[in-house]
């Protein structure tokens, strides 16, 4: 079976501010330092880019795959589309899933 190749590129960091600011550590920065907005990665046969942040990849990788195995997701405007989200509270990212 053939998979699609899934670009994933990163749409938005996130601040929260309030948040950041009464719970995060001293040392920590208060957006994601690995992510950069507009950055675009290739995820080739359902598996991890290189240089891809192994926490993000665990939230986003079951929308990847459904994405490389030719799925949809039906509340989603455009087929082979989807926008999916590293789940990090003090510092989130959003990411463009788009079906290669």
């Amino acid at each position: 079976m053939n998979f699609s190749d899934v670009k994933i590129t990163v749409a938005k960091k996130l601040p929260t501010h309030e948040i950041f600011k009464e719970y995060a550590d001293v040392e920590m920065q208060p957006t994601c330092n690995i992510m950069q907005d507009g950055k675009e990665y290739i995820s080739k046969g359902m598996n991890m880019p290189e240089g891809f942040c192994s926490w993000a990849w665990s939230d986003i990788q079951r929308d990847v795959v459904h994405l490389a195995m030719g799925g949809d997701f039906p509340w989603i405007k455009k087929n082979g589309f989807m926008i999916s989200c590293c789940t990090d509270g003090l510092r989130p990212v959003v990411f463009k899933l788009e079906r290669l």
